[in-house]
């Protein structure tokens, strides 16, 4: 019966994925870092600390500052869901999609170095080893991948009966631990020679790995196990009521994070294997995790398209207001209702001249402009076929139905304002904002 229930609670894990990208679109602001228009997939730090990548349901990833929270990247290259990042040890970073590429980017390049391509089904994990020599990803077409990050052919791991979720290195980088729907995880000899398998009582959706090699899995139980480098449980906790989709360790493996479906985050002390906090959000899925170098600020990111930063060690929330905060572009908007709808659009348009494009291009003067005709833009030849002059009628329209169904073609993430207040008050403060 236990089995059964966590097959049937990880299809309703799977439901979820679809049905989160419908997550309302304009929620309050409260958090540090918003930009992206569907749920956050993917999540991980700099070593140095400084920066932060997200991947996401939009098909896009976002390279952000951590010291001025702001957005400083925005990389769009994915023809699906961005569900996995990972950086080098150099500062590259890597993506991951649900249309089965990997790609590795330096930052500030609009275009990736490099694209891994191999997976036939959605990549959903990516790890990198501790020398930086290795890329091991996992896939839903039941194989892990070993890449070297300078280029080649990989090596493809196969025996998973399932949907592979996570992926893991040990810390001296000998073993590589995957973990999969199929409810086992499997500690692959980096050199080949073997694997072990071991079976666990639900599927399972990730993994992470101690600093001592200890392994932690979780998935669709909502438990935690602990298990040792060789395969051998060690113990298990009840973190939550609902299925783990992610889980992050921080750096000294003293406190892990378990993110859930139903939007709160268990804090978990790994040496006394108890429960410390729980981290309550908006009640929506929390896909992914991350903790800082400092090994007690934890990022999160979810269904509300919203990055959170918290202090693992209290429980709290680390709160400022993006409006007014330093080197926000909407500061001088504080208190416009208008300009808060617009919030997730400002990673991607520019409102000024001397901004230029972005991701998408600058919305300077865009009442009354012909839609794909902005000089120095590379618009997809689907826009420019399109009759289409923006208005804030037809603004108000495109959010109203979304991008996907008004202009098809575009690669604008695909969301909508549910609220007619709210794209009055989007297209009000766009006249305002782009025609001074």
């Amino acid at each position: 019966m236990r089995r059964w229930y966590c097959v049937a609670v990880c299809k309703l894990l799977q439901w979820s994925l679809v049905t989160a990208i419908f997550a309302v679109f304009s929620q309050p602001v409260q958090a540090q870092l918003r930009g992206h228009g569907g749920p956050v997939r993917a999540l991980a730090i700099s070593p140095d600390g400084t920066q932060a990548v997200s991947g996401s349901f939009d098909t896009s990833a976002i390279r952000w500052s951590l010291s001025r929270n702001v957005a400083e990247q925005v990389m769009r290259f994915h023809d699906a869901p961005v569900n996995a990042v990972a950086f080098l040890r150099d500062g590259r970073f890597l993506t991951g999609g649900a249309d089965a590429h990997i790609a590795l980017w330096t930052p500030g390049r609009q275009a990736p170095d490099a694209v891994f391509d191999g997976h036939s089904g959605p990549v959903a994990a990516l790890a990198v080893s501790s020398d930086g020599n290795l890329l091991a990803s996992a896939s839903w077409d039941h194989t892990v991948r070993l890449w070297p990050p300078a280029g080649g052919a990989p090596r493809v791991f196969e025996g998973h009966a399932q949907n592979v979720n996570g992926v893991a290195f040990s810390p001296d980088g000998t073993q590589i631990i995957s973990v999969g729907y199929d409810a086992t995880i499997r500690i692959w000899q980096r050199d080949g020679n073997g694997v072990s398998v071991h079976s666990l009582p639900c599927p399972l959706n990730s993994v992470a790995v101690a600093p001592d090699g200890e392994i932690i899995a979780a998935g669709a139980s909502g438990e935690v196990f602990f298990i040792s480098r060789a395969g051998e449980m060690l113990a298990r906790l009840e973190a939550t009521p609902t299925p783990i989709i992610q889980l992050a360790i921080s750096k000294d493996g003293a406190l892990l994070a378990a993110a859930s479906i139903r939007g709160a985050v268990a804090v978990i002390d790994r040496k006394t294997r108890t429960l410390t906090h729980t981290l309550v959000g908006p009640g929506l899925p929390v896909w992914s995790a991350a903790f800082l170098p400092d090994n007690h600020t934890l990022l999160t990111g979810g269904a509300d398209r919203i990055i959170r930063r918290w202090d693992a060690s209290s429980g709290e929330s680390i709160d400022s207001a993006v409006l007014g905060a330093p080197d926000d572009p909407l500061k001088q908007y504080a208190g416009d209702h208008g300009a808060e709808v617009f919030r997730a659009c400002v990673a991607c348009h520019a409102l000024t001249p001397n901004e230029g494009n972005k991701a998408g291009p600058t919305l300077w003067h865009v009442f009354g402009r012909r839609i794909a005709s902005l000089p120095g833009y590379n618009f997809s030849p689907a826009l420019k076929r399109l009759d289409i002059v923006w208005t804030k009628e037809t603004i108000a329209k495109l959010f109203e139905i979304g991008p996907a169904h008004y202009t098809p073609g575009t690669k604008m993430p695909e969301q909508t304002v549910g609220s007619a207040e709210d794209r009055s008050a989007l297209v009000d403060f766009l006249g305002r904002a782009t025609a001074k």
